[in-house]
This record gives C-alpha cells, sequence and structure tokens, in this order.
C-alpha cells in the first residue's frame, strides 16, 4: 500500500525471496558469548539493553546468529563500495535484532500505515512521524515499547499454551486476548473476525514469532516508515555517501522550483507524489532494463492515475538477470510487511525488456495484512506495474538532483561477480 490512504484501505500487497538483514544485535546477561562478540564484531555503537522475556536461547542457536550476524557486517564484500552499497546500508539500518520471549529474532520496520484504516474508527489513525522519520527514531521509539509491561503481557499471552484471539484497537493503541470458544472457531474455519481499525488474529499460544511482533508495533505502536518515507531515507543516505545534503538542498529551493519549507515535519512534504515527475524533481526514464540505475524510483499507479506506491532500485545485475528493488508495505505475505526487498528476474541476453514487459518475472507477491482481510487486488507488483494503462501504467524515474551523486558512486567498486552494466550492442 503506501500513500493509498484515499482509495482501497482495505487492499494490500506482495511476496519475495529475502534476507533478513540486520547490523544490530540486543545486548543483555542473556546472551551468549558468542553473540556478543558478533555484536562487538558489528560495532560498539550498535549495541543496545533490551529487556529479556523467557528463557535463554540455546549456546548453539545464538552461535548460528551470531556466525549470521558477522557474515553481514562485511557489506562491502557482497556490495562493493559504489551506488549499491550505499543502498544497501540504507537498507539494513530498517533491521535490527532483538531477544524476545526467550529467542532471537530480527525485526524489520513495520510499515505506517497513515488513516488507511480510519473508515470505521471514531478518530483518525495516524502513525507517529507520519511513517517519515529517520529508522533510528523509529527504532528508539521500539525500544521503548518492548521495553514495557503492556509488551511483556502480550508476550506472555503469546506463550501460555492456550489458543486464542489478539483482538487490537488501533484507535486505542490495545490489544485484548479473546478465548470464546465460538469467535475461536469462526475464525478456524477462515471467517475473519475482525474490522479495518480492530485486526484480530489467531494465535496457538506457544510462543511470540517475528510476525507477532510486527503486529504489536503496527496495531498498538503505531510506528513504522511508509513506503515513500523509504525511498527518501534510501536516496537521503545515498547522497550523504557522496557529501550531498539531500533535505538541505531541498529546503534551499523555492516552492517554484520543487522546493520544500524550511521548517516544519518532512512527513508534511515527502509522499509519492513529491516523486511525480510533473513535480520537475524527477524525471522519467526509459523503463528498459538496460536503461534502469540503483537509485531509480518505480512509481505504481491507483485506480485514479495518480501514483500512490513507490520503491526504489536497489540492484541490476546483467551477468545473472536480476534486478532487485526495496519497498515498505503491507499488501504482502505476512513474514515480509514493513521493509523488505524484491526482486524481477530477467532474460540477461534481452536488457531491451521493459518493466511492463509480462515475460519479466516478478518474484513479489501480494497479500493481505492480516490473515482473513480481502486480498489485493493483484496478485504480484508486476501485475500492480502494469495496471491502469489507459494512465500510462507503472514509470521509472530519477531524482535530478542525485543524478550527479549516484554517477559518482557507481565510478566506486561495484558488487563483486556483478554486471552492473548492460552488454553493449544491445
Amino acid at each position: 500500500m503506501s500513500d493509498m490512504r484515499a482509495q482501497r484501505s482495505m487492499r494490500r500487497p506482495a511476496d519475495s525471496r529475502r534476507r533478513a538483514f540486520s547490523l544490530r544485535i540486543a545486548r543483555s546477561a542473556f546472551l551468549s558469548a558468542a553473540v556478543l562478540r558478533a555484536a562487538t564484531v558489528l560495532g560498539a555503537a550498535s549495541l543496545y539493553t533490551m529487556p529479556v522475556f523467557g528463557q535463554t536461547p540455546p549456546l548453539d542457536s545464538a552461535a548460528a546468529e551470531a556466525a549470521r550476524l558477522v557474515a553481514l557486517a562485511d557489506l562491502s564484500a557482497e556490495w562493493g563500495e559504489g551506488v549499491e552499497a550505499a543502498i544497501e546500508r540504507a537498507y539494513r539500518a530498517c533491521f535490527r535484532t532483538y531477544l524476545v520471549g526467550g529467542r532471537v529474532m530480527t525485526l524489520r520496520l513495520p510499515f505506517a500505515e497513515n488513516l488507511e484504516r480510519s473508515e470505521l474508527a471514531a478518530s483518525d489513525l495516524a502513525v507517529v512521524g507520519g511513517g517519515k522519520s529517520d529508522p533510528r527514531e523509529i527504532w528508539a521509539s521500539i525500544d521503548v515499547l518492548l521495553a514495557g509491561k503492556d509488551f511483556a503481557d502480550y508476550v506472555a499471552a503469546l506463550s501460555d499454551g492456550r489458543e486464542k484471539l489478539i483482538r487490537f484497537d488501533l484507535a486505542a493503541r490495545a490489544w485484548k486476548s479473546d478465548l470464546t470458544r465460538l469467535a475461536i472457531e469462526r475464525a478456524r474455519t477462515g471467517l475473519y473476525q475482525g474490522l479495518p481499525h480492530e485486526p484480530a488474529v489467531l494465535v496457538e499460544g506457544r510462543a511470540v514469532r517475528p510476525e507477532d511482533v510486527y503486529n504489536y508495533l503496527y496495531c498498538v505502536g503505531r510506528v513504522g516508515i511508509d513506503c515513500s518515507g523509504l525511498v527518501w531515507h534510501v536516496l537521503r543516505t545515498v547522497a550523504a555517501e557522496g557529501g550531498f545534503d539531500l533535505e538541505r538542498h531541498f529546503r534551499s529551493l523555492p516552492a517554484s522550483s520543487g522546493g520544500i519549507p524550511r521548517k516544519g515535519p518532512l512527513g508534511l512534504y515527502v509522499g509519492t507524489w513529491f516523486f511525480d515527475p510533473r513535480s520537475g524533481r524527477t524525471r522519467k526514464v526509459s523503463d528498459a532494463i538496460g536503461d534502469l540505475l540503483p537509485g531509480d524510483i518505480i512509481l505504481f499507479r491507483g485506480e485514479d492515475g495518480s501514483f500512490l506506491h513507490s520503491a526504489v532500485i536497489q540492484s541490476i545485475d546483467f551477468s545473472t538477470g536480476r534486478l532487485r528493488y526495496l519497498q515498505s508495505t503491507d499488501e504482502s505475505p505476512e513474514a515480509e510487511r514493513g521493509v523488505h526487498e524484491s526482486f524481477i528476474l530477467f532474460d540477461p541476453a534481452h536488457p531491451e525488456a521493459r518493466l511492463s514487459d509480462p515475460a519479466l518475472h516478478w518474484l513479489q507477491r501480494r497479500g493481505a495484512t492480516f490473515a482473513g482481510e480481502p486480498e489485493p487486488a493483484f496478485r504480484d507488483d508486476g501485475e500492480r506495474y502494469r495496471a491502469y494503462a489507459e494512465a500510462g501504467s507503472g514509470v521509472v524515474v530519477r531524482l535530478k538532483a542525485l543524478e550527479r551523486t549516484i554517477e559518482k558512486l557507481r565510478k566506486r567498486r561495484g558488487p563483486p561477480g556483478f554486471a552492473t552494466t548492460a552488454p553493449r550492442g544491445r
């Protein structure tokens, strides 16, 4: 979804391959020495104290998690030192590892839905920071939420061995357990027991999962980052890597030149519409695979023809035929809701193929935010990109202010083993 607050509030997207990246790990007395050594490798600045609920995880599982984190810490080994690495660094800032309920789990920033579930609520359901906050600020809020007694009670309820419905109230930012057998039986048959502003989730009571933490942060915490907030975060990180302050640049421009006010919350001014080529800030580029670059923005249209969702290209490998893009959405399989990576597979021998070509394989599937809610209008991102042809379907744009910086970063060492340019003569 993204900036879809005026449309299809209950239709949501997506699926794909992924790896849960994290540069940070929770520190506590219960963590094994192996995990603490991994945290040291990842950097002292990334260590912080988190409350621990439940039993200490087995040493072998902690060691395995530590090994994974150490491998992920060497970003340049996989992505080089250019624009792909800068974008990957921004992406990894959207993941952190915690110890919850005795389990080491990597969490992703939730999708920030703003007002999209407000139809039946008695009040607006805005998200803290409008979905545009810096990931560090969002994680600081999440740290407080996960350290609270309410979350401890929530974890206990999900670990008490009893099947139940967890009913959330977005307006009250609250949850409660429902042990009513009739409600549970109805949920088992697939009859959804919730409302847009009061989601209901059937749980077995065996243990807390990352998906359960996501539900709490999404419904009770009301924190996260929306699609355009993620794109802006990525582009700002790329700009900083090249010594360019993107926010200062746009705040210094007059409104007639695409500038934004010098004061006031950034979330009021940077939505998917911000990247519309008609704004003058971006320019539309060919969506042929061979013409695309890391940092290009993919815009998806809605029913009214306006752009309602945005994603950013992280890398294109012309040797294997794989394009990787990043997005934040809650229209995805349960485990992928929030910030996640997505892929498009193409024939390396035909870089002239366009994103609108049905022959391309968009791996990102779409799905309902909560099991039982209406499925989204399209099965995958490819269908969504090709939709609304009468309005022009999806497009790819390039932020003008960032073109020189990206060109400079592309001269640095790229991802090892990648062919980052299309074959000549194609």
